[in-house]
């Protein structure tokens, strides 16, 4: 197990968690906010909670925080948006800069990125939702995602017997019209973190309940996941989870708290190979999210993780 080291003592006086938005994701940014609120309070800080919307920054100027606690998910949140206004306003924040945020966010873009350094990802194009719906882009399996969203919000997944797409990928008119269809990769689920420059462990996710992967269902609802902390890989593989994982991170330039998710095939016959889905520059942290997880395994408490990442905070990032 690695461990982290001693948390910062407190500087600030008053964080601004800012939660909820306008993207899909807006639920899911209600509670991670309100977990981080209520640890932060617990910490000793005074805390105001900011529902973001457009006059979010009318409302910076007037709260005049110290740290703006990012807890923003999707778009306008975790895209550069949001961070570029904290740059305008000279408000220091938590999590990655704007370049970052953007890069990481924009699935295509991020998979130039890390190819670049020798990640392997999954061979993927961008059609329209029509061409997706109309025929198949790629061999199935493959699965079927919006560019820009997290939190699994509009993934359709084609199996390998399916005719024709499924019109399912038509499904949430509030998604892009442009989507990714990417090659499915069979096997196991891995996520890893980094926190500043300490990678966390190894987590394995085994959806519940039937789930046929990691969707939102089984990211967010009570028992609809199990997580394997630590994963049970062969060394080789866990320490290169984990070495990709950090090698991401800085090719992305992301700073703070970053997490990757991985595909492992160890299916018989499989091909054994190791790659990079994504990486998360403002993961979850709800009562079921990974990062907090991670860190706990890693010996802190949600308090000390929400603490240390307002104390990392600043501008420039």
């Amino acid at each position: 197990m690695n461990k982290l080291g001693p948390v910062p003592k407190r500087t600030h006086e008053h964080v601004a968690v800012l939660k909820g938005g306008l993207s899909a994701e807006r639920e899911v940014s209600l509670r991670s906010g309100a977990a981080v609120a209520e640890a932060l309070r617990g910490e000793g800080y005074r805390v105001t909670e900011v529902d973001a919307d457009r006059n979010l920054a009318i409302q910076l100027q007037e709260l005049k925080p110290d740290v703006a606690f990012n807890a923003l998910h999707g778009k306008f949140g975790e895209d550069g948006c949001v961070q570029g206004i904290l740059e305008l306003l000279g408000v220091p924040y938590t999590h990655s800069g704007v370049l970052a945020s953007a890069l990481a966010m924009h699935k295509e873009r991020a998979k130039d990125v890390m190819k670049l350094q020798g990640i392997a990802v999954a061979e993927a194009k961008l059609v329209t939702r029509g061409e997706a719906l109309a025929s198949h882009v790629l061999p199935p399996p493959y699965v079927v995602k919006p560019i820009a969203e997290g939190s699994s919000f509009g993934v359709v997944i084609v199996p390998p017997d399916a005719a024709q797409p499924p019109n399912s990928i038509a499904a949430s008119a509030t998604l892009d019209e442009v989507v990714m269809v990417e090659r499915y990769v069979a096997g196991r689920e891995l996520t890893c973190a980094v926190l500043g420059d300490f990678v966390t462990d190894v987590i394995e996710i085994v959806p519940l309940r039937g789930l046929s992967f990691y969707d939102y269902e089984s990211k967010y609802g009570p028992g609809g996941s199990k997580h394997e902390l630590p994963a049970q890989l062969l060394p080789d593989v866990y320490q290169s989870v984990r070495s990709l994982t950090l090698r991401a991170h800085q090719a992305l330039g992301c700073r703070g708290v970053s997490r990757a998710d991985f595909r492992f095939d160890d299916t018989p016959g499989g091909s054994g190979e190791l790659i990079c889905l994504e990486v998360n520059t403002q993961p979850g942290m709800t009562g079921t999210s990974l990062v907090p997880e991670l860190a706990g395994y890693a010996g802190w408490s949600f308090g000390d993780l929400v603490r240390w990442m307002v104390e990392d905070a600043s501008c420039n990032r």
